[in-house]
């Protein structure tokens, strides 16, 4: 749901618009995602179609767990991202696909080996008047054939006071009208909408709002369930000396510690990595066991409380740290670029390409989707040799299974790491470079700035065959440092097709992600050579080439040709 700040601005906005979502002894929810594969894609209004080939293409490939997928009941109807969370009826009829667009959705990802958890509203119903996105009218406390006014809260006054459990529990949040959740009645249709989407292959939920909701409530609607032990992801906000407090909520299952993202943040900042030596449980977080965690959400990186992709390699690495230490359970948000906070998803959500119309697919950056089998071949492996310079370089292991080492520094870092690994090849994830570790488990690399170094027992070799990254494909690996000003972009073009023929107007956009490198991998054939120049590109189209002769480069036998160049002014 919004965080307070946004959904004050965009909900009420939205109001305007349509006056014109345990049984018996079972043992407590073990809230970490259970399995061998804990990291969650959580393709924030991704259509149910787009999510399936991904789940095909990219999420099962790299080893992530589970995908969540946006609120897929029907909403109110509006471009806005968040009318998905202003529900008017519990019909899957919202602007991100059909019933029968969901139900084949999970069999893709089910087939994939990603299971799947949707995002649940059950708070409270749309504010105001009008027509849902699957035909269904409604008005503000009536929503006909599934609830009325006396199945709402008595408080029909906006939440004003986070110190008072009654206020934030019973009234209504930015004038959503809210669920009595006390009411039997309630509670058995909120358990009918769930079990609905556990009868389609539903795996897991995440409870929206849930800090505006009991937690003894939550319980009953969860005991109603047809698999009361389906994950449970509970979103409760911690603020400081607020009522309602989210460790609350741990007996129902996962809760999302959001002070994980907002320390990320201002350790990345404004103070120095090393401090993350203790990251966790020691910083006064929910147990590990049942803490869901992020670098980013829909809500944070538009509030500004998190980190964003706006970040740069600040983003990046903080994302290779999380999915690389061993505390909670990671989601891995991947949404699209946005200036305008309310701005609802491109092409009605339908990704016809990553990197594409806006679609920025962090799911699938090498630096992170890389760290999802680095993650998953050191679960439990405790943190050892952990080395640091005191400042913003890192460095630590996961027992014998996997290292990493990041630089959020300036300049470059060369140095000889020790770590557990036994001897032999591994492949860098993070670049698709071999590196060599010795019979005492040292090996010496260089660390460009803003970059991470990731080995692991499940790539031993960067040549092609099963333990190949996903992302080292036969091609070509772009990143040049280029400086940009408000409304330009790096491009870059070659004498290949794949590179748009020397045409600016097919050349391919690099990646900001890391800014100021900018970044794209490009599948090109094996031993190919080729010639490239970048060029930059404003709001208005003009084009200004780098200076310099066209640089050239061969594509080997195998993997990639990693191309780490600097714009030539």
């Amino acid at each position: 749901m919004p965080a307070r700040a946004v959904r004050a601005a965009t909900l009420f906005a939205a109001t305007a618009l349509a006056a014109a979502a345990l049984t018996g002894p079972a043992p407590q929810a073990a809230a970490a995602a259970p399995g061998t594969k804990d990291v969650t894609a959580v393709l924030f209004e991704w259509r149910f179609d787009s999510v399936a080939r991904a789940c095909t293409d990219a999420l099962g490939p790299a080893g992530y767990g589970y995908v969540q997928v946006s609120p897929p009941q029907e909403h109110i109807q509006g471009p806005q991202w968040w009318t998905s969370y202003q529900p008017v009826s519990y019909k899957i009829a919202g602007r991100l696909g059909d019933r029968a667009a969901f139900k084949a959705m999970i069999d893709t990802c089910h087939a994939a080996g990603v299971k799947v958890v949707a995002d649940s509203v059950i708070n409270h119903m749309a504010a105001g008047d009008g027509v849902g996105t699957g035909g269904s009218s409604y008005t503000k406390y009536g929503y006909p054939g599934l609830y009325s006014g006396s199945d709402m809260d008595d408080c029909r006054t906006t939440i004003s006071n986070y110190q008072d459990r009654a206020n934030v529990q019973n009234c209504e949040l930015v004038q959503l009208a809210d669920l009595d959740t006390g009411e039997d009645y309630v509670r058995g249709r909120i358990a009918g909408y769930l079990n609905d989407l556990l009868s389609l292959g539903v795996d897991g939920l995440r409870i929206d709002a849930a800090k505006h909701m009991p937690a003894a409530d939550l319980a009953n609607i969860k005991s109603r369930l047809s698999n009361p032990s389906a994950y449970w992801k509970q979103e409760a906000i911690h603020g400081a000396g607020e009522a309602v407090s989210p460790s609350e909520y741990l007996g129902n299952g996962d809760v999302q510690e959001f002070r994980y993202a907002r320390d990320l943040k201002r350790v990345f900042q404004n103070e120095n990595l090393a401090y993350l030596k203790n990251f966790g449980e020691a910083w006064g977080y929910m147990p590990s066991a049942q803490a869901a965690v992020f670098v980013d959400n829909h809500d944070t990186e538009r509030g500004g409380d998190t980190l964003n992709y706006k970040d740069g390699s600040a983003y990046t690495l903080a994302s290779v740290f999380m999915l690389a230490w061993p505390y909670g359970s990671p989601d891995v948000h991947s949404g699209y670029e946005w200036s305008d906070k309310d701005a609802g998803p491109p092409n009605g959500g339908s990704v016809k390409a990553c990197y594409a119309d806006g679609w920025k697919c962090q799911h699938a950056w090498r630096e992170i989707s890389s760290m999802v089998a680095f993650r998953n071949a050191a679960r439990g492996q405790a943190v050892t040799d952990w080395w640091d310079d005191g400042a913003d370089r890192i460095a630590f292991g996961r027992g014998s299974k996997a290292y990493v080492a990041i630089n959020h520094e300036s300049a470059a870092l060369t140095r000889t790491f020790q770590s557990s690994l036994p001897a032999g090849d591994y492949c860098d994830v993070q670049s698709g470079r071999t590196v060599k570790v010795n019979t005492a488990g040292q090996f010496t690399a260089t660390l460009g700035a803003g970059t991470a170094l990731a080995l692991h027992a499940g790539a031993r070799t960067c040549a092609s065959g099963g333990t190949t990254p996903p992302a080292a494909v036969a091609g070509a690996s772009f990143a040049v440092n280029a400086t940009t000003a408000l409304g330009q972009d790096i491009y870059v073009t070659g004498d290949r097709a794949e590179l748009g023929g020397w045409n600016t107007a097919g050349a391919l956009k690099l990646d900001p992600a890391a800014y100021p490198v900018w970044k794209l991998d490009v599948s090109l054939p094996a031993g190919t050579a080729f010639s490239y120049k970048y060029l930059r590109k404003d709001a208005a189209g003009n084009v200004t080439w780098e200076s310099g002769a066209n640089r050239t480069a061969t594509v080997p036998a195998s993997g990639q040709t990693v191309l780490n160049d600097t714009w030539r002014n």
